[in-house]
């Protein structure tokens, strides 16, 4: 419940009538399902979707998985929680409804209808925006009501690089919709399309620009033709565009989460990783190393290690001064993977150029791969940190090995 009672032990008890049958926690959201009886949304919802199919007290069948607001129930909770807020209970939330699908289909019909009037339909994208934001499972419903699509060619309806509020705001729902195959495939397949999209990424908007790479990156991860993947990732300016986003210079932790997802998608394609590093893409990845949170510093480690493996991005990491440094320092700090490709990146890069390697064992590499190969990390992250400790072997202090109590313990053979 909001508000835990736990800490006081002054003897309140919350109403019989107030409690889930389910989860027996006070109720936020209390709804009536087709036989009567009332729960809490959250718990009757995860009840219906591990595959049951009775009502969990009176065992009759769920004929119907309609779920009614009990608003009088809500109501007499939020009172009682009111009355008793000097024992430290807290105001339920007012629960946001799931969108109903009529609605929906009735915003998605204004939308698109070309007989409305702008501002008719400005206004039928941003009531819909507003649902999208709502939940996860709004999400899910208004991308099965064919909402993708149908925004897709209201986006692409005019592509004279005129863009428009109402632009904007489709951008901003097709950035967090899930995409189909097709969906993804009817953008990747249109050059005007691909172009459009390209030309946002130059808004002067920040946010027009975070959006539109987030929905380049959902076309390239959804579009299963290698080909068409390596003719998006052809363009210089998209590059030029992503990793902009990167290097804003203001704190908007949405452009770094999403400017990581669309580079590191983009730098799968391995024939054209060269225009990420002439972008700017090496000093961007170590600058913003330090700013990212766990899920995006795996990613960003990643795009490094596919950088390293071309001639351009292991030259060019390997004349930034803070590249060995950072990499060393991220072993074993952050994830498994994340230390797999911090490694990788290493030893593509000591085994590129030499005098990286006096390098890297003046930042600690030795006792950092030591500890990594004794760890319980992945087999993968274990011969890299091998490979890496062999091929170190010559920049070594001299007795390191004999004082070094990991060595003995560790799968690596002395050499």
């Amino acid at each position: 419940m909001p508000g835990s009672l736990q800490p006081l032990d002054v003897g309140l008890q919350i109403p019989y009538h107030f409690r889930c049958p389910v989860s027996l926690e006070l109720m936020t959201d209390p709804v009536i399902v087709v036989t009567g009886q009332t729960y809490d949304r959250s718990s009757i919802e995860s009840w219906i979707a591990t595959g049951n199919t009775t009502c969990p007290v009176t065992r009759l069948p769920l004929t119907d998985h309609t779920l009614t607001p009990n608003h009088t129930l809500r109501r007499l909770i939020q009172n009682w929680c009111v009355a008793n807020r000097s024992y430290g209970v807290e105001r339920i939330p007012t629960p946001k409804q799931p969108a109903d699908p009529s609605v929906v289909q009735s915003l998605l019909k204004q939308i698109s209808s070309v007989s409305n009037s702008r501002l008719s339909r400005l206004s039928a994208v941003r009531r819909l925006r507003t649902l999208v934001r709502d939940s996860e499972k709004n999400r899910l419903l208004i991308s099965s009501q064919n909402a993708c699509q149908i925004l897709l060619d209201v986006l692409f309806s005019d592509t004279s690089r005129n863009s428009s509020e109402l632009t904007h705001e489709l951008l901003s729902i097709l950035s967090v919709l899930p995409f189909s195959e097709s969906e993804c495939f009817f953008i990747s397949s249109g050059i005007d399309r691909v172009s459009y999209l390209i030309f946002l990424l130059s808004h002067s908007s920040i946010d027009v620009r975070v959006n539109t790479a987030a929905l380049i990156e959902i076309v390239i991860a959804g579009t299963s033709s290698s080909e068409l993947r390596a003719e998006i990732s052809s363009y210089d300016e998209i590059f030029d565009g992503v990793i902009g986003i990167l290097d804003y210079p203001l704190s908007y932790p949405r452009a770094l989460k999403v400017g990581i997802k669309a580079l590191f998608a983009l730098c799968i394609v391995k024939q054209h990783r060269h225009k990420a590093v002439e972008a700017g893409a090496v000093e961007a990845l170590i600058d913003r190393l330090p700013d990212f949170e766990k899920c995006d510093a795996e990613r960003a480690l990643a795009t490094i290690e596919l950088l390293c493996r071309i001639p351009e991005g292991c030259a060019a990491f390997a004349s930034h001064a803070l590249t060995v440094p950072l990499l060393v320092k991220v072993i074993l700090k952050i994830s498994d993977r994340a230390t797999e490709y911090a490694a990788g990146a290493l030893l593509s890069l000591c085994s590129a150029v030499e005098r990286l390697q006096d390098q890297a064992v003046d930042a600690g590499v030795l006792t950092q791969l030591l500890l990594l190969v004794q760890s319980d990390c992945t087999e993968r992250a274990k011969r890299k940190a091998q490979t890496l400790l062999k091929l170190l072997k010559n920049s070594w202090p001299e007795n390191y090995v004999m004082k070094s109590e990991y060595f003995a313990c560790s799968d690596v053979v002395p050499f």
